[in-house]
């Protein structure tokens, strides 16, 4: 059996009905601008209760990739949230593949990359449970 590229979807199919749970409404697949590298840059959703809420999602199924494309990705967050209309951000990890996610949840990146406060790197467990309660 081969491996599914659409892993991504998987992961936002899971969140979304935490979303729902907590009371959030949504909008997926936002482009919210630029990545520093001129490219567009969408994220998985923005959910919106009393304000605005980035969410970028990665899925690691089996040792690979997504694992050395977190730091990109949390600077391109950090790039968005310059914007004032977003309050907050989540980046989730989920999955079983990863060697690094707690590495990253627990604040690896703070030493290499500036303003990592400004996104809140967080498991799928962690994230399912605080949009569950409505505490995002």
């Amino acid at each position: 059996m081969g491996t599914t590229t659409k892993t991504g979807d998987v992961m936002e199919r899971m969140i979304l009905p935490a979303l729902k749970h907590g009371g959030y409404t949504w909008q997926r697949h936002v482009r919210i601008g630029n990545r520093p590298c001129g490219k567009a840059h969408y994220v998985d959703a923005i959910a919106t209760k009393d304000y605005l809420i980035l969410l970028s999602s990665k899925w690691q199924e089996v040792s690979g990739t997504a694992e050395c494309k977190i730091p990109y990705e949390v600077i391109c967050l950090i790039a968005a949230m310059a914007d004032p209309k977003y309050s907050r951000c989540y980046l989730v990890l989920g999955g079983p593949g990863w060697t690094l996610r707690e590495w990253y949840v627990s604040g690896g990146l703070t030493q290499f990359i500036r303003n990592t406060d400004k996104v809140n790197i967080i498991t799928l467990e962690q994230f399912v449970a605080l949009a569950n309660q409505g505490k995002l």
